[in-house]
């Protein structure tokens, strides 16, 4: 089988647990896009941020976003965007600002958030996981629907962090009910973010395959979290880094190394110096 696109994430994967990007896995993605394999970097992250990742390789790859709802790269104009309706949002903000949890409109270009009154070590928690600050552009207002009253957002996703699991189990309950055009995902015990219906990093793969004409089958998708599995399930090749849990190790056709033991420079470079380059390939006629 020849591989033709490569969908790394991006923290736990690509990046070591200190958020560096080891010389090794650098040198590693360059290696296999000098071969001619499509290299996109898939992340929860917003875009802004996870342009200033693929900025550190040399090959401008294409970024898939969002969870999968924002596809472009990081010197060109998106391919996909997908956002909650102004409409929508405003009516989910409603909602969540009748309990006391930090609110969080996510665009590519700028993050918008209510002030509220939460414990330090958890609001802590949210910006470790995000990884984004400093970034991008991030504003505080007091009351989230008001600004939307007066200036409607779409954005790509919601996310709000709760004091107590009980809330966020009522809210999640609620959404479900009055929101069908939405879809949930929880990222900690007390966090959960709010999706446009349909997007997920595979979706987001599968849109940016069929663009380049590429199969599910000619597809390597490397990642270390439960938001990965889809895609390490359905693609030709899933890899599950060493540090990835249990369940999506099961999952994976092959499992490498943790990102601080260079689990993606590892592995690529153990499997793809079997593979020659796409346009040799070409030459020879030994692409069907």
């Amino acid at each position: 089988m020849v591989y033709r696109l490569l969908a790394v994430n991006i923290d736990g994967t690509l990046l070591q647990s200190n958020g560096r990007l080891n010389k090794l896995t650098k040198e590693a993605i360059e290696y296999v896009h000098h071969k001619g394999v499509n290299v996109t970097l898939v992340t929860s992250r917003s875009f802004h941020s996870a342009k200033k990742v693929a900025k550190a390789l040399k090959i401008d790859p294409m970024i898939i976003a969002h969870h999968g709802g924002y596809i472009g790269t990081a010197s060109g104009k998106p391919v996909f965007v997908k956002r909650i309706p102004e409409k929508l949002t405003l009516e989910i903000v409603q909602l969540l600002e009748k309990t006391s949890c930090q609110i969080s409109l996510v665009h590519e270009k700028y993050m918008l958030g209510n002030r509220v009154d939460l414990p330090e070590n958890l609001l802590g928690k949210a910006v470790l996981h995000h990884n984004e600050q400093n970034f991008y552009s991030q504003s505080f207002v007091d009351s989230i629907s008001g600004e939307l009253n007066n200036h409607p957002i779409a954005p790509t996703k919601i996310t709000a962090l709760f004091q107590n699991e009980r809330d966020k189990k009522d809210i999640m309950k609620l959404i479900r009910e009055l929101f069908p055009e939405v879809l949930l995902s929880g990222y900690n015990d007390q966090g959960l973010t709010i999706l446009p219906k349909g997007v997920s990093k595979w979706n987001g793969i599968l849109y940016l395959a069929e663009q380049l004409g590429v199969k599910r089958n000619e597809i390597v998708a490397i990642g270390d979290e439960y938001d990965d599995l889809e895609m390490i399930e359905r693609s030709g090749l899933g890899v599950a880094m060493g540090n990835a849990p249990a369940e999506v190790k099961i999952a994976a056709k092959w499992v490498t190394r943790t990102n601080d033991e260079n689990g993606v420079a590892y592995m690529l470079k153990e499997f793809f110096r079997k593979q020659h380059p796409l346009e040799f390939l070409e030459k020879m006629n030994m692409l069907k």
